[in-house]
């Protein structure tokens, strides 16, 4: 048996001890409280796995003190009830309150173990189950019924019975990702690994080795396409990828092998590509800021995320989604909108899509008080957002961006006031702000700022 924490309750101190002892024997660890009071205090310092609790003690009994630790819902572990006097209706109160079992004093050592065994399993299967519940709320299918969502639905279901690659675009906060793992879990591949690699953690000095691999010198390791094998990669922000990267990306899936860097021998490509992006990949085509064979294997297979404003219909179910997702996952209170409260959302121009709605119900579940938030507290939280919203528009900024993507915004004003101010001339802005003209001319050709 696994070691465990047992807490042993019995006011009789031969029976006490040679229990202790026993368990100790087995692997256990093991304490000892002979009434009520020493074993509601041992219950918070030593944390039992499991419970051995008699039933007739000279304070509270033992049935008592089922009844109020299961009321309380204070503790997780397994109780099992022994006793010298008991029968049926006793071993049926017992179980009806929430005990595991009820074993008869003298007590058999075998099949007290037993007990103890089979109690202990069936907790961790409950725990495991629990957790597996948890790891996939995340899983589910596009939320909301709207004739939007259900097409999207729909698409995902044709889509994820192919394996070319697919591009997921989207504006920023439309949950690009959970959109990708479904089409991961709908797929054939769905037993294999789904693999993230967001291109901005790409280092610049190895990013080939991250992608593909590294076999050098005695060195071998993995690469995301690696660890990907028999499942989905899935690239975030792909419009980032430096013009090396688009290129040996574009072979890999041209000639469906890779080779690790170091490593003439290539391997088969065994990986479905997902990629996602914010931008359209067809301006920066025609930029000259993304391969163009690149993005036709990409665009093979293209979804289109709604913004949360396209199908508004659906936010009363994602905030049923959401607010069981907080007291799931972050153990918040329950909280439920009013119809009111739901229709002025419904109104609401949403311009961070579902994760501005996502960040919105864990501040209603956090700050207040009342189980129904009404319009009032929807108003004022909206109001917030209107106030912040408004900063960001005076400021031309908004702070809750990414750090890549804000500095990109920030470069592309701060030149294009620059160039505004010098007429538009390269070299007066290149010696102005400190910059090389060849670095800067690259940098106006990447954030996509027109010179003519």
């Amino acid at each position: 048996m696994s070691k465990r924490n047992i807490l042993v309750v019995d006011d009789e101190p031969d029976i006490r001890e040679l229990v202790k002892e026993i368990l100790e024997d087995e692997g256990f660890e093991v304490a000892a409280a002979q009434n009520a009071a020493t074993a509601k205090k041992l219950v918070e310092s030593f944390k039992p796995d499991l419970i051995l609790l008699d039933i007739w003690m000279p304070d509270i009994d033992g049935i008592t003190l089922l009844k109020e630790w299961k009321e309380e819902n204070s503790i997780d572990a397994s109780i099992i009830m022994m006793s010298g006097h008991g029968n049926v209706e006793t071993a049926v109160e017992a179980t009806r309150h929430g005990a595991y079992d009820f074993i008869e004093k003298p007590l058999s050592i075998a099949k007290l173990l037993l007990t103890i065994k089979h109690a202990l399993e069936t907790t961790a299967l409950q725990q495991e189950n629990l957790h597996l519940q948890h790891s996939t709320f995340n899983k589910l299918e596009p939320i909301g019924k709207s004739k939007t969502i259900n097409n999207l639905r729909n698409q995902f279901n044709r889509v994820a019975k192919h394996d070319a690659p697919v591009l997921i675009f989207g504006e920023s906060g439309t949950d690009k990702e959970i959109y990708a793992r479904y089409l991961h879990s709908i797929s054939h591949r769905a037993a294999g690994p789904f693999v993230t690699l967001s291109v901005s953690t790409l280092s610049k000095e190895h990013a080939e080795a991250e992608l593909f691999g590294l076999e050098s010198n005695n060195q071998h390791k993995e690469g995301y396409l690696d660890r990907a094998v028999g499942g989905s990669l899935y690239i975030k922000d792909v419009a980032e990828l430096t013009p090396d990267m688009q290129a040996q990306l574009h072979n890999a899936l041209e000639t469906k092998r890779f080779s690790p860097v170091g490593n003439p021998d290539s391997k088969g490509l065994d990986t479905r590509i997902i990629a996602a992006t914010r931008h359209k990949l067809e301006e920066l085509v025609k930029n000259g800021q993304f391969r163009d064979d690149l993005f036709y294997q990409l665009n093979i297979l293209p979804i289109t995320i709604p913004a949360l404003n396209e199908h508004y219909e659906d936010i009363p179910a994602i905030l049923d989604y959401y607010v069981n997702y907080f007291i799931e996952n972050e153990g918040l209170p329950y909280r439920r909108f009013s119809v009111a409260a739901q229709n002025r959302l419904r109104g609401y121009s949403w311009p961070g899509n579902v994760r501005e709605l996502k960040n919105l119900v864990q501040r209603f579940l956090i700050l207040g008080n009342e189980e129904v938030i009404d319009v009032d507290e929807v108003d004022s939280g909206l109001g917030y957002l209107h106030e912040k919203q408004t900063t960001e528009n005076q400021t031309g900024f908004n702070f809750d961006l990414p750090l890549r993507e804000a500095r990109e915004k920030f470069e592309k004003a701060y030149l294009e006031y620059q160039l505004k101010k010098t007429d538009g001339s390269v070299s007066k802005v290149a010696n102005a702000i400190g910059v090389e003209r060849t670095h800067l001319y690259r940098k106006l050709k990447t954030l996509g700022i027109d010179l003519k």
